[in-house]
C-alpha cells in the first residue's frame, strides 16, 4: 500500500474551486485499498482538529488564523504553513510516507519543499491558478512580485507538477521557469457525474463562483439588464463584490436573485444547478472551470466567456462569447428564444462531462502519477 502526504490549506468545508477537487483525489485514492492517506489542512471554527474519513485516510486540521470560510488571505495562509510544519514533523516521524501530494505551488509548496529538505520527501504539486504568476491578477498581482525565486526553487524540486489544463501549463512555464515545461502533465479536474444529472429544466440562468472582478457577474447583469428576458438569473456566491453587483441588479429588469455562498454539496445548490437550463460564467481566466464542468454534467447550456481554461473545459459542447463583451453575452442569451437548441447544447454537454471529466478516467491518470 502506498502512503500519501496531502497538503492543502484549502480544504472542505473550507475554500473554493481547489477545496473539494483535493478532497475527492484523497478521498477516491483512499477508497482504492492501495493508498494510505492523512492529509494536513486548517482549522477553522468548529472543525475537529482529527477526522476519520475512511480506514485509509485521516485528516489533521492544524490552528490557524483564518477569518472566512470561503478566502483565505496571503497572512493568514503563512500561519497554516507554520503549524502544518510541525503537524507534518509528528507524522514524519511516526510513518513513512512515498510521497507528498501538495495542492498549490504557493503557498503550500513552502511547506513540501521545507519537507523534502528536512526528511528527504519527494512531493507532487497539483496547481490550481491562484499560485501561478499572471492568473490571479486580482488579488496577487503585488504578492506574486515578490515570489519569484520561491516558485522557481519549488517549482524546480517538484518530482511532477499537474496542470488542470493547458492553458495553466503554458503560463506555468511562461512565468515562473519555461525549463519546467517537460515536468508539467496535464490532467482536468474530475467530477462525479452522478452527483449533478439533470432534472426537468426552468427558465433559469445560473451562475455561481466567487464574488470577484475577474469572475465577471457584472457582464451578465448588465446583459439581462434593459429588457424583462421571462426568464430569472440566479446568482449563487459571495465575497467583495458583493454591495456592487446588487446595486446593479436594481436597474435590471430581468429578475435578479442573489444566494450568497451555497455549499455545493447542498440540496438547494444541486437543484438550483440541475434545474436550471443555461449556466453561465463570464469569468475573464479561469484555470479549468470546475463550474461549467459539473453544469456540463447537469445537463445545462453553457455559456462562457472565450477564456483559455474556460473555453478549452466547454470545447465544442457549449457558446463561448468575447471576453469583457457585454453585448457578446447578451447576444449569446438570444438563445432563450430557441428552446429545442436549449435542450440540444445541454444534451451535448452532459455527453461530453461523462466521456471526459468523469473522475473513473481522471483517477486512473493520477494513480499512475503518484
Amino acid at each position: 500500500m502506498k502512503r500519501i502526504l496531502v497538503l492543502n490549506y484549502e480544504f472542505p468545508p473550507l475554500g473554493g474551486g481547489a477545496s473539494p477537487v483535493s478532497y475527492e483525489l484523497a478521498k477516491r485514492l483512499s477508497e482504492t485499498g492501495d493508498f494510505d492517506i492523512d492529509v494536513v489542512t486548517m482549522r477553522y471554527k468548529g472543525l475537529p482538529a482529527y477526522e476519520e474519513v475512511n480506514p485509509h485516510m485521516r485528516v489533521h486540521r492544524v490552528r490557524c488564523w483564518r477569518s472566512k470560510k470561503e478566502i483565505c488571505h496571503p497572512w493568514e495562509q503563512a500561519t497554516y504553513l507554520v503549524s502544518g510544519y510541525f503537524k507534518c514533523r509528528e507524522l514524519l516521524r511516526k510513518n513513512t510516507y512515498d510521497i507528498c501530494h501538495c495542492h498549490f505551488i504557493i503557498p503550500t509548496g513552502v511547506l513540501a519543499f521545507r519537507l523534502k529538505q528536512k526528511f528527504g520527501l519527494e512531493y507532487v504539486i497539483t496547481a490550481h491558478g491562484s499560485d501561478v504568476p499572471g492568473f490571479n491578477t486580482d488579488r496577487f498581482k503585488f504578492l506574486h512580485t515578490l515570489t519569484g525565486p520561491p516558485l522557481r526553487k519549488i517549482a524546480r524540486n517538484a518530482k511532477t507538477i499537474i496542470s488542470p489544463s493547458n492553458y495553466l501549463k503554458g503560463l506555468i512555464a511562461k512565468s515562473i521557469d519555461k525549463d519546467l515545461a517537460g515536468k508539467i502533465i496535464v490532467i482536468p479536474n474530475g467530477i462525479d457525474t452522478e452527483k449533478f444529472k439533470p432534472q426537468e429544466k426552468k427558465n433559469y440562468i445560473f451562475s455561481s463562483g466567487r464574488l470577484l472582478r475577474r469572475k465577471g457577474f457584472q457582464y451578465l447583469i448588465k446583459a439581462v439588464s434593459d429588457e424583462n428576458l421571462g426568464w430569472e438569473v440566479h446568482i449563487a456566491g459571495d465575497g467583495p463584490m458583493m454591495g456592487e453587483l446588487k446595486k446593479l441588479a436594481e436597474k435590471s429588469k430581468t429578475k435578479i436573485v442573489f444566494h450568497g455562498w451555497i455549499d455545493n454539496t447542498t440540496e438547494e445548490y444541486k437543484d438550483l444547478l440541475e434545474q436550471s437550463a443555461i449556466f453561465v460564467l463570464a469569468s475573464n481566466k479561469e484555470s479549468f472551470g470546475m463550474v461549467i464542468a459539473e453544469a456540463m454534467s447537469a445537463g445545462c447550456m453553457v455559456i462562457t466567456a472565450d477564456a483559455a481554461g474556460s473555453s478549452e473545459t466547454v470545447g465544442e459542447s457549449g457558446i463561448l462569447f468575447v471576453s469583457h463583451s457585454i453585448n457578446g453575452l447578451k447576444t449569446a442569451l438570444m438563445v432563450i428564444n430557441e428552446p429545442s437548441k436549449i435542450e440540444l447544447w445541454g444534451n451535448s454537454a452532459r455527453k461530453r462531462a461523462v466521456k471526459v471529466y468523469a473522475y473513473n478516467r481522471i483517477m486512473n491518470e493520477y494513480i499512475h502519477t503518484l
